[in-house]
């Protein structure tokens, strides 16, 4: 029997998909270990060799393929712990990552903010040199400059370099001599150039993505060694993949070599899992974990891209799936402030010390304390049972909060509970009402190990008839993961326009960046069969600022004269998707290109659905008191057992059912129906319906 597995680690647990050729697929949740990710990596595998009558080693032999979502360099960000990185940049341009692009506030944000750059200035040096837009050396680069700039760079303890030049995207000469001086003065000094990361035109993002993947090189190269090695030492003999920030995976030797695809990467897997499970065209996911609640969306079917991504005050400067978070998960701490009010978030408790139900040492109430203590999450059924716990400590916990409230145990939990509900649901506006989408004309899907408890309050307060919690809901990246296939993009900058459209250039661009996609395929080994290729543009209005992503399809090779019409009507087509107008007579302005190469993976195309026509009624298992607010009070509900459901089975809420690695809570008028593949599609009564309105 051979397996595909699939791996993510978030801030509480590990989440690990197994996959035999059969095409049963089967989840397995551990304990994420900080500062040894390694260790939650291998025990998730280990009860997955279990599970299977195998040792780890056995299991490893029989693996053929391991794809891993890492948020090693998304923590080292987060927290401030990367390289200390230096900048260098023209003479007389040393504030671009302080300036920034100067954003607009959105219009109720009254406070301005000017957080510190990436990159201090002490840390930043400049180089006399420049290129013109057309490549043309004006001054030639100033080599002592950058002998100075070493210098500069030794005293104040830099470890890594980004190098960011003006007009370096249509020549290189300059950065690379900078590179070539830097490797011979500093052999070990990992240097990241702009031109080669990200050849865009636009100085902010290409500098700021620069640094930051400089920042991050030694830490995602020496994770990933850490990783092989540990699996290598298990006897896992074949490549280990590694998710990128663009919904797919790539070799780790390509991540390594820009680190910065690895930002984010985990989450970004969810919305390919969504895309997978739904046929809706428009899909709103949400995957709630320990630390943090992930939202994403899906429009017209495809999974949106954004080119600004944002991580802390800095953008990312790539294109990346569009994945915003916040702070709200199972572990978020709730407080009451100085003025009394009760704030749930962003802190959490994380793995270590965990909710104060986890008995390891946390005293602080979390949303999972206030799920115990409102009796959906049973104490001696977490995980399946492998995992106890404390109920009294999570009262207590409670107790706390509630009484700076001057309310009962119950009431807190309530709060604390619709609290954190509330925090998801405006990030749900935020990717949604803020971007003029109504989002009740969206279809649901939930992940995450937490989810399931809070999505049904969450569904009716915004106004969604349906949603979905997956089967594996609480590993819904790592499922993710398991189906994505092999992707990576290449980039160039070429302005040109559609009333002037100079198609010999661009095809140029086209066939030198999907030469590259396909050296990228080559070295990862991708056979002819299954490769695949997409294509999109950066695109604008004529006099317009900011550009918008529009993907399209070349006729041929490359582009006849025809498509040019088919690239026009697609901007128009997108821009009214996004902005809700469009104007068929102005000018269309397309700055820069870009070709995904692609690996097709055909896993999913085994996991075939079963019957859904079964006319038996589900049997509960139990019952238990379960604080349903809507019919004022505890209330005795069903208890169905999630592993023993079969697909066409409905369950009518309020009831709980249970399975191995999640819990899910169904309201008053909410009916479950079990699908081909295991996952619940629940349908929720409209307002004027009877069962709503208890």
């Amino acid at each position: 029997m051979a397996f595909d597995i699939s791996i993510d680690i978030g801030g509480t647990f590990t989440d690990c998909v197994v996959a035999d050729e059969a095409g049963d697929v089967r989840i397995y949740k551990a304990r994420s270990t900080p500062g040894a990710f390694e260790d939650g990596f291998l025990e998730a595998l280990r009860l997955a060799a279990a599970d299977r009558g195998l040792d780890l080693a056995g299991l490893l032999a029989a693996t053929t393929r391991i794809v891993h979502g890492t948020t090693v360099s998304t923590n080292a960000l987060v927290e401030g712990k990367v390289a200390r990185v230096g900048f260098i940049a023209n003479a007389g341009f040393p504030d671009i990552l302080t300036l920034r692009e100067g954003p607009r506030k959105r219009a109720f944000e009254w406070r301005l903010d000017f957080p510190a750059p990436f990159v201090p200035p002490e840390r930043t040096a400049t180089v006399g040199g420049r290129l013109d837009a057309s490549g043309a050396e004006i001054e030639p680069l100033v080599e002592a400059d950058v002998l100075a700039a070493i210098g500069r760079f030794r005293a104040t303890g830099v470890e890594a370099v980004g190098v960011c030049l003006l007009w370096s995207i249509v020549d290189g000469t300059h950065e690379r001599r900078v590179a070539e001086i830097l490797a011979r003065e500093w052999p070990e000094l990992p240097v990241t150039l702009s031109h080669e990361l990200n050849p865009i035109p636009r100085e902010y993002r290409r500098a700021i993505s620069t640094v930051i993947d400089a920042s991050l090189a030694r830490i995602v190269g020496d994770y990933v060694t850490v990783l092989r090695e540990a699996l290598a030492a298990n006897g896992y003999a074949r490549e280990l993949l590694v998710a990128n920030s663009v919904g797919g995976m790539m070799p780790p030797d390509e991540i390594v070599r820009r680190p910065i695809y690895s930002v984010m990467s985990g989450p970004t897997l969810a919305p390919i899992a969504a895309r997978h499970l739904s046929d809706a065209a428009d899909v709103i996911v949400v995957d709630m974990g320990g630390t943090t609640f992930d939202v994403s969306a899906i429009r017209g079917g495809e999974v949106i891209v954004t080119p600004e991504a944002m991580i802390g005050p800095d953008m990312l400067g790539i294109p990346k799936v569009d994945v915003r978070s916040i702070g709200a998960g199972g572990g978020s701490i709730a407080r009451v402030d100085a003025g009394g009010l009760l704030r749930v978030g962003p802190e959490s408790a994380g793995a270590v010390p965990g909710p104060a139900c986890y008995a390891m040492g946390g005293a602080a109430a979390t949303v999972t304390d206030a799920n115990v203590v409102l009796g959906i999450l049973d104490p001696d059924f977490f995980l399946g049972g492998r995992i106890r716990l404390d109920a009294a400590a999570a009262e207590r916990a409670v107790d706390a909060v509630a009484d700076a409230l001057g309310v009962t145990r119950m009431e807190a939990a309530h709060a604390i509970h619709t609290t954190s509900n509330h925090n998801m649901i405006t990030a749900i506006e935020d990717i949604t009402v803020r971007e003029g989408i109504n989002p009740r004309e969206s279809y649901l899907v939930c992940g995450g190990g937490a989810t399931a408890c809070h999505i049904g309050e969450m569904a009716e307060i915004i106004g969604i008839e349906g949603y979905m919690i997956p089967r594996f809901a609480a590993g819904l990246s790592a499922y993710g993961g398991l189906i994505s296939d092999l992707r990576w993009a290449e980039s160039a900058t070429l302005a040109t326009d559609s009333r002037r459209f100079d198609l010999a250039a661009v095809n140029r661009v086209l066939a030198a960046l999907r030469a590259r996609g396909e050296a990228f395929l080559d070295r990862a080994g991708v056979p002819a069969e299954d490769r695949a290729y997409e294509y999109a543009y950066q695109g604008r209005y004529e006099f317009q600022s900011w550009d918008i992503e529009v993907a399209f399809t070349p006729s041929g090779e490359g582009l006849a004269p025809g498509d040019i019409d088919t690239l026009v009507a697609a901007f128009h087509a997108t821009h009214e998707r996004i902005y809700t107008i469009f104007d068929t007579d102005d000018v269309v302005e397309m700055t820069s290109w870009r070709v995904r190469a692609v690996g097709r993976n055909h896993l999913a195309d085994r996991l075939a659905a079963g019957e859904t026509d079964t006319r038996e009624a589900p049997v509960p298992k139990a019952q238990r008191d379960v604080h349903v607010h809507a019919l004022g009070g505890l209330q005795r509900l069903d208890v169905h057992d999630g592993e023993a459901l079969r697909p066409g089975m409905e369950i009518h809420g309020p009831a709980v059912v249970e399975a191995t690695t999640f819990t899910t809570l169904l309201r008053p008028g909410h009916v479950a129906r079990i699908d081909g593949h295991g996952n619940y599609l629940v349908t929720v009564a409209r307002s004027g319906d009877p069962a709503a309105a208890q």
